[in-house]
């Protein structure tokens, strides 16, 4: 069980993240003064929602994932491909590269929780034996929904590199994967990789594995460009400034993967409510937005579908462009997708 936290944080780890800005008094923080509306005597009531309350939180039978075609996705093409697979979980093909961003694909998003939190599809972590080689893993910070122990478990031997959050390195070296195959990246921090610049960016939200942890290691966002094309990833996080200092910087995106789902008016500052993900894909100066953080495990007290009809809806309302894939299927920026949950 203890293995599921991942690394520890030593003296000299945290004598590093003090070389960051965002590291103050032993932890990281946000650009924003961000909390969690959660008291002490409301927390039972909040357990017994969470974990009883289940009535449209779950499909009533599992999500199918659509089978995966590599000739499909390593055949050439102008602009990148992506498939995603639920929740966060995307790969993508771009420049003779594949890329697979928070592979979370493990069936439970509490694995050290006295109750399961399972995935609304099955067997997704056997589709990982099935990908091509992986170039690069990216990754946004160390929660169980998006570092999951056995998804890394089976990428160690098939991924040759991982462009992660400060701090999240020490969980892949505790499980196994070499500090040289390991990047770590501060907000603003950008590399370059075959023609493709990568760029961590800022998100409102927070971090940890196990009680102790919390904040001790950043989370944030990921942009990714070349010459003809230019992509964002949100991040998990609370509606703020950043969305428009990024799309400052780095907009317009051509598409943008936008965090959409288990939000909660007790964590409304750590994820956004649907109509703020649309205001989040207009300030940041995304072109295509598509909603994710929703499809793949109920987290939250809403029901399975609304992140996507809300969301839809917004959309319609302020003319953003979107697409909504479903699971496992093949798409570019400039695919029509339908509601499929319906």
């Amino acid at each position: 069980m203890t293995k599921q936290f991942g690394g520890k944080l030593t003296k000299a780890l945290s004598e590093k993240y003090a070389r960051s800005e965002q590291w103050k008094q032993g932890k990281f923080y946000n650009m924003e003064t961000t909390t969690m509306d959660i008291s002490f005597h409301s927390m039972p009531k909040l357990l017994y929602e969470q974990f009883f309350k289940t009535k449209g939180r779950n499909p009533s039978s599992p999500l199918p994932v659509e089978a995966f075609d590599l000739p499909s996705f390593i055949a050439p093409s102008a602009a990148p491909k992506f498939i995603w697979y639920g929740h966060s979980a995307v790969l993508i093909r771009w420049k003779d590269k594949t890329i697979f961003v928070d592979p979370m694909m493990g069936p439970d998003a509490s694995p050290i929780a006295p109750f399961r939190t399972k995935r609304f599809s099955e067997s997704t972590l056997d589709l990982i034996e099935e990908l091509p080689p992986i170039d690069l893993v990216l990754m946004t910070h160390d929660h169980y929904d998006h570092l999951d122990l056995e998804s890394i478990r089976r990428l160690r031997a098939k991924t040759d590199k991982w462009y992660v959050a400060l701090g999240v390195g020490r969980h892949l070296e505790a499980w196994g994967i070499e500090s040289d195959r390991i990047r770590e990246f501060d907000w603003w921090n950008t590399a370059t990789l075959d023609g493709l610049e990568f760029h961590f960016t800022p998100s409102r939200h927070f971090s940890g594995r196990g009680l102790t942890d919390r904040a001790t290691s950043l989370w944030g966002g990921w942009v990714i460009r070349s010459e003809d094309f230019n992509f964002y990833w949100s991040g998990d996080g609370g509606y703020g400034d950043h969305f428009k200092a990024v799309g400052d910087k780095f907009g317009p995106f051509d598409i943008g993967f936008m965090e959409c789902g288990q939000y909660n008016k007790h964590w409304h500052q750590i994820h956004m409510y649907p109509e703020e993900v649309v205001q989040a894909a207009l300030d940041s100066k995304v072109q295509v937005g598509v909603p994710v953080h929703w499809g793949g495990f109920s987290l939250s007290l809403h029901t399975w579908t609304e992140p996507a009809e809300r969301f839809s809806a917004a959309a319609q309302d302020e003319s953003l462009t979107i697409l909504t894939p479903q699971l496992g299927s093949l798409f570019s920026s400039t695919d029509k997708t339908t509601p499929w949950w319906k």
